[in-house]
């Protein structure tokens, strides 16, 4: 049985590259998780191979799970007919191969699209103690599936500055606290002085009612009026 060698190569960077062997007889689907095991990435997004040409041009999709074809596309003419894609786990690899150096380009979730192109380089001898497929040779790191967010490191001079914005900020509210004291204060005398103006006041009115009322009463005497 033919055994395939394929070189796959991300599409960012030729420089990583891994080279996988895989029989003939094997279909495409064990091809995808031998690249994603290659690769370190987690083989649990969609994924699909595409024939291509020389000009790594697009050609039929081998998908993981393929979409089924809508025939309102057939309606328009001027379209050339798309075949529909086929499925990686019922196509083999000998089936697509008719190229010396076929090409297929690899994509890899749909949402963030990691692209590889895939070539064949040469067809090995099967080795019966061998497991297939098999990475034989790796070049460079692969990237991270997963972009890691990292907060930016807190600036030792901002902490400074947030502690001196806290204590201005209680400073402040004393201040404010303490002149607010103060006004109670200065209130409850005046308070206090009024109230005792008050009743001065009225004690000496009292003084001058009394006075007034001794110097007009009449005199009497031995109960007879004096003219």
């Amino acid at each position: 049985m033919a055994v395939y060698r394929f070189r796959i190569v991300f599409e960012d960077d030729e420089d990583i590259y891994r080279d996988i062997d895989v029989q003939g007889k094997q279909n495409f689907e064990v091809l995808h998780r031998a690249i994603q095991e290659a690769i370190d990435f987690d083989g649990i997004k969609d994924a699909s191979f595409y024939v291509s040409d020389d000009m790594w041009r697009k050609g039929r999709e081998i998908a993981l799970n393929p979409v089924q074809h809508d025939d309102d596309d057939d309606d328009d003419f001027r379209k050339p007919k798309k075949l529909p894609a086929l499925k990686m786990s019922k196509t083999l690899i000998a089936s697509i191969i008719d190229d010396p150096h076929q090409k297929f380009i690899y994509v890899y979730d749909p949402a963030v699209k990691w692209t590889l192109m895939i070539e064949l380089m040469k067809i090995v001898e099967d080795d019966p103690k061998a497991i297939y497929p098999k990475c034989v040779k790796k070049g460079g790191i692969a990237p991270k599936q997963y972009k890691q967010v990292i907060a930016p490191p807190v600036d030792d001079e901002d902490e400074e500055e947030d502690e001196a914005d806290k204590k201005a900020r209680e400073k402040v509210f004393v201040v404010d606290e303490e002149y607010d004291g103060e006004e109670d204060a200065l209130e409850g005398e005046e308070e206090d002085t009024d109230v005792a103006g008050a009743s001065g006041e009225s004690e000496e009115g009292g003084d001058v009612a009394d006075e007034s009322s001794d110097d007009f009463a009449p005199q009497f005497g031995d109960g007879e009026e004096e003219y």
